[in-house]
């Protein structure tokens, strides 16, 4: 039997949760810690929901629509290629579509979800919050108490004092860029990193942050020429 799989991607009109291959209730089950480690992330969020060609009762969809409503998200859309399981969708008033397309695509980095990114150009203070379900990009600085939250990747051409969380959705494949990498908390998908303390005569230089063999790693951001 395949392991539960559950994806989540962020798209131009919202979070795409796709259930791999595996029984449902596995799949519901990791859907249900998703959901609960980033809860702030996807509170008063609308999702679109994949299911392959998986046959979705009436039941069992409407148990899937109370999950996310536990965790006050909003199902919107169920996309699927079996008649019956748009025909349950459509009994509960879901919006129904059939799959984006027809056969599995490799799998590449987010990028191939073409999800629309955000770019904002101010300085965040503390108490502001964004929270966006693709890449944002920061052409200001992210104060202390600031707090930037994506589904995606986050580049910041300024300083980092505040908080992030890249690949909100559970992908520890994002990257967190900046050109002063000083942030109170750091976080890649599921793992968290805060910052040494500031060295005396210690120069910024622009640096970006990834996951490597299960941890998060600082490097310099060079130039790839």
């Amino acid at each position: 039997m395949a392991l539960a799989s559950v994806d989540i991607k962020g798209t131009k009109n919202g979070l795409l949760v796709t259930l791999g291959e595996g029984e449902l209730a596995s799949l519901l089950a990791e859907l249900e810690e998703r959901l609960s480690g980033t809860a702030s992330f996807f509170k008063g969020g609308q999702v679109a929901l994949a299911v392959g060609q998986r046959e979705v009762s009436v039941e069992k969809m409407g148990h899937i629509q109370a999950l996310l409503a536990q965790h006050e998200v909003t199902l919107g859309t169920v996309i699927s290629e079996t008649p019956v399981t748009r025909a349950a969708a459509g009994h509960l008033g879901l919006e129904t579509k059939r799959s984006f397309w027809p056969k599995p695509r490799p799998k590449w980095r987010a990028e191939e979800d073409f999800s629309e990114g955000a770019l904002v150009r101010c300085t965040l203070h503390s108490g502001q919050i964004i929270r966006h379900p693709g890449h944002v990009v920061i052409i200001g600085d992210v104060n202390a108490g600031a707090e930037v939250v994506a589904g995606g990747d986050i580049v910041i051409w300024g300083r980092l004092r505040g908080t992030v969380h890249a690949g909100a959705t559970g992908d520890d494949r994002t990257i967190v860029c900046a050109l002063d990498l000083a942030p109170t908390q750091l976080r890649i998908g599921k793992y968290i990193a805060r910052s040494p303390e500031g060295k005396p005569g210690h120069k910024a230089v622009p640096e970006v942050a990834s996951v490597e063999e299960g941890k998060i790693i600082v490097k310099e951001w060079k130039s790839s020429r």
